[in-house]
């Protein structure tokens, strides 16, 4: 597969990841080189990265927890004071090897320390491939409230290996295909349609779709790299997702949902409001609901929880001069920007959910 290059980044695949990364590091001078990793990505991804990597004579593995509960401005802090202890300085670099936790916090470690120091990321989750390796956002979450403190900044590049996803229970992989899914129903309906049946899908295929995925993400923030119009599209699903996953994390009689789940929910709801508001086909969003449902199964969201789930979208970074704009779809493929939507609309789209 041929490299892309988003904006000022370019994102390299597989074997031609590792020769590029090698060549990056020979040409760099790096003072330092720093790997981030979490428990599960240093014993299941850090030794085979290693042994494809030439002339890492001085580098510092630095192990944090894994999981959203530690994507804090704690264990930032905890980073910094372990780079000043090993003396990195602004000529060193950081590479982030882990999901999108890492690739977020990594990316604004390395955004923040001395004001500044290179990173590279390696996603190693599908999630993280598909969403994360484009648009350089980086950041962490505020209590329970999703990436409320952050920065967009590129990374020196992205190195995609899809053997890594092979170390991802499936639960993890279909957490990632949420993104897919969002891509092909706010750009695409071909695209969409590939994910008609997702039992038959192959590694190979895998590797085609993330390949395309990436394309119509980096075709949508080469136009919009601040968020101003156009790339507002890519949270789709992600207004009510976040507040619904927010509400699961900090709630202890709700088990955590991962984020592709949380956004999975999302899209039924915003498909089922945009057939309210915009003209939606009803039998497309019966069909949307279904095959959602039959990916991630149904979470018990009762009638007690849609108040305190609405009252969490006041917190959404998209939010503006008060309002809370949600991307609602005219159809697949065709998403409109910036609708507001009263609250009466919201829970009858939890109640099409239940139903």
């Amino acid at each position: 597969m041929n490299s892309i290059t988003a904006n000022d980044c370019v994102i390299h695949f597989n074997e031609s990841s590792y020769q590029a990364l090698n060549e990056h590091l020979k040409t760099s001078n790096y003072s330092k080189v720093f790997i981030i990793v979490d428990e599960n990505t240093h014993k299941y991804c850090l030794p085979s990265f290693l042994e494809n990597i030439e002339g890492l004579n001085d580098t510092e593995i630095i192990e944090i927890e894994s999981g959203e509960t530690n994507k804090t401005i704690e264990t930032c802090v905890g980073i910094w004071n372990t780079l000043s202890d090993l003396e990195a300085d602004r000529k060193s670099l950081i590479i982030n090897l882990g999901g999108g936790v890492i690739t977020d916090l990594g990316g604004f470690v390395a955004s923040t320390f001395k004001r500044g120091i290179k990173f590279i990321n390696v996603p190693t989750s599908l999630l993280s491939m598909v969403d994360a390796s484009v648009g350089g956002k980086t950041g962490v979450d505020l209590g329970h409230l999703k990436n409320q403190i952050g920065v967009i900044i590129n990374p020196e590049m992205v190195m995609i290996n899809t053997e890594f996803l092979k170390t991802l229970p499936n639960i993890q992989l279909k957490s990632g295909m949420a993104e897919m899914l969002k891509h092909g129903l706010i750009k695409s309906k071909a695209y969409w349609e590939k994910f008609s049946d997702l039992s038959n899908l192959t590694y190979k295929d895998l590797d085609e779709l993330i390949y395309e995925s990436i394309l119509i993400k980096k075709d949508i923030v080469d136009q919009d790299p601040y968020e101003k119009k156009l790339r507002k599209t890519l949270n789709f699903g992600h207004t009510l997702g976040h507040a619904i996953e927010s509400y699961f994390l900090s709630n202890p009689s709700k088990k955590e949902l991962l984020h592709g789940e949380a956004i999975a929910i999302g899209m039924i709801l915003e498909t089922h409001i945009s057939t309210s508001l915009l003209g939606f086909s009803e039998d497309l969003c019966q069909s949307i609901k279904a095959l959602m449902i039959k990916t991630y199964g149904k979470e018990q969201i009762d009638a007690k929880d849609f108040e305190p789930i609405v009252q969490l979208l006041k917190y959404d970074k998209k939010n503006e001069h008060g309002n809370i704009n949600f991307v609602l779809l005219e159809k697949i493929g065709k998403p409109k920007i910036d609708c507001t939507v009263d609250e009466e609309l919201i829970y009858n789209a939890f109640k099409f959910y239940n139903s």
